[in-house]
């Protein structure tokens, strides 16, 4: 199976942004794709949730999940959007960080929130609190698709490896990891990570990145690391997209998730023990 990752510099303008992730994800399909990802908040990269407030839509209305549902049924695509900053009903007002998979009918497959939230202090001038602008999600998500279970996470969700344990234990074969990651965390952390969850599951881990410096018209720019990755159920890296918005294409073998799991069945050889919280 061939699978195309989109790397992408969203602005925090969703209809400036549209078109380009429309162009990358038709380049992906020409060039073979049959499973095109893109990244974390393809629609939107914002700090200031005054301007999210202006330019969100609730997925029923959102005009970039429109278009990119008509696109993958035109190009008959496994699209995963990596994720869609979207209004919700929270009585907080805040939003969700949802990933969806749209299958080549453009029919939405399956929906993930990203459950962990992003709140830390990288440094003295960068800081980040998601919770005070998304509501976190509950609920685990294991999609069926032609290659077999893909297990849907969404950027810090990588920093918690029960996650996909889990997901490896009711199926998953790839797990998709889309990402808007610092520049800091993603320099020191970012390949270790990602190549960490391949070995722990046997898992194609497939990871789409926002990448470079995001033009912000409201709010504190932001810049993200970028190098979106495909990783082996080996540990391998596959396929590294560098830092330039790009397309970055990667054949998977299948099989090479079975190979992996009969090599180190770790998966299969979880014991209980004393003294957990």
């Amino acid at each position: 199976m061939r699978a195309g990752l989109v790397q992408l510099t969203a602005s925090d303008l969703p209809d400036e942004n549209l078109p380009v992730t429309e162009a990358r994800v038709r380049e992906a399909a020409a060039a073979g794709a049959e499973l095109v990802l893109t990244p974390e908040v393809t629609n939107i990269v914002s700090t200031s949730r005054t301007h999210q407030r202006a330019h969100l839509h609730h997925e029923a209305d959102d005009p970039t999940l429109a278009r990119l549902r008509t696109v993958a049924a035109e190009l008959e695509v496994w699209l995963l959007i990596g994720s869609l900053a979207l209004r919700t009903d929270d009585p907080e007002g805040r939003f969700a960080n949802r990933s969806l998979l749209v299958t080549p009918g453009g029919e939405i497959a399956a929906r993930y929130d990203k459950i962990h939230m992003f709140d830390v202090d990288i440094s003295e001038t960068e800081s980040y609190r998601e919770s005070s602008g998304f509501r976190p999600g509950d609920r685990m998500v294991l999609a069926e698709t032609p290659w077999g279970g893909l297990g849907m996470t969404v950027c810090y969700d990588m920093r918690f490896p029960h996650l996909y344990r889990d997901l490896a234990k009711a199926g998953a074969r790839i797990l998709s990891v889309p990402a808007a990651f610092s520049p800091v965390t993603g320099a020191a952390h970012w390949e270790t990570l990602l190549r960490a969850r391949a070995i722990e599951t046997g898992c194609f881990v497939l990871a789409p990145a926002q990448t470079g410096q995001h033009a912000a018209s409201r709010g504190k720019a932001r810049e993200t690391h970028g190098h979106s990755l495909a990783v082996g159920p080996w540990g391998e890296v596959l396929a590294d997209g560098g830092t330039a918005p790009d397309v970055t294409l990667v054949d998977l073998d299948m099989d090479a998730v079975d190979r992996a799991r009969r090599r180190v069945p770790a998966i299969g050889h979880d014991r209980p023990y004393d003294g957990a919280p």
